[in-house]
């Protein structure tokens, strides 16, 4: 998929403030640091459109990105950030729940997770709670460029081997990097794909 136009809609407080449209929607969101908002950059080819921090949790909106004119890209709050109050981590964790559980046109949510990480809990929950509330999912290992390929590997395997505890199959996987823009072609035509298959415009 070629991205030929990108326009920032609105931000929103919650899933009911966010646009009402018909267009499908495709999120992202992941632990607090996973670096959501600069491969959504890398995505959608623009240095600052999806604002980036130094400092975890800069995301505290939904942010509707309408791109070319037929879909939504969705830039979500990041969950789990330890130096963030309990009651803001509610916070956003409502967010972002309320969203999954009441947007009809969401065709696939993107979970972001660090490649560099071996399992954390935080991710393995709440992937099975969308499992639980059949919300239409993928994975995408982020900072590919800053571990070796055998520690990446072996991240990855042992993220594969704990959901397969309690998933009888795994979803689609993929593996980024915002600065080498790894993972960008087959992202898009991941989304182009569903699009053309789901037939929505």
């Amino acid at each position: 998929m070629i991205i030929n136009k990108t326009e920032f809609l609105k931000s929103s407080k919650s899933a009911e403030t966010c646009p009402k449209t018909g267009r499908p929607e495709f999120a992202f969101t992941g632990r607090s640091n996973v670096g959501k908002s600069t491969l959504l950059n890398m995505l959608l080819g623009r240095r600052k459109l999806a604002k980036t921090s130094s400092t975890p949790g800069k995301t505290k909106l939904i942010n509707h990105f309408l791109i070319n004119d037929r879909w939504y890209m969705v830039d979500l709050p990041g969950y789990g950030y330890a130096r963030t109050s309990k009651k803001l981590r509610e916070e956003f964790l409502s967010i972002i729940s309320g969203f999954l559980l009441k947007r009809p046109n969401l065709s696939c949510l993107f979970v972001l997770i660090d490649c560099r990480l071996t399992p954390q809990q935080i991710d393995l929950t709440f992937i099975e709670w969308i499992g639980i509330h059949r919300i239409p999912f993928a994975i995408c290992f982020t900072k590919s460029d800053k571990i070796s390929g055998q520690k990446m590997s072996a991240n990855i395997n042992h993220y594969k081997k704990e959901l397969l505890k309690k998933w009888e199959s795994l979803p689609e996987i993929f593996v980024t990097s915002a600065r080498n823009k790894t993972g960008r072609e087959e992202l898009l035509n991941y989304i182009g794909d569903i699009l053309d298959k789901t037939g929505k415009v």
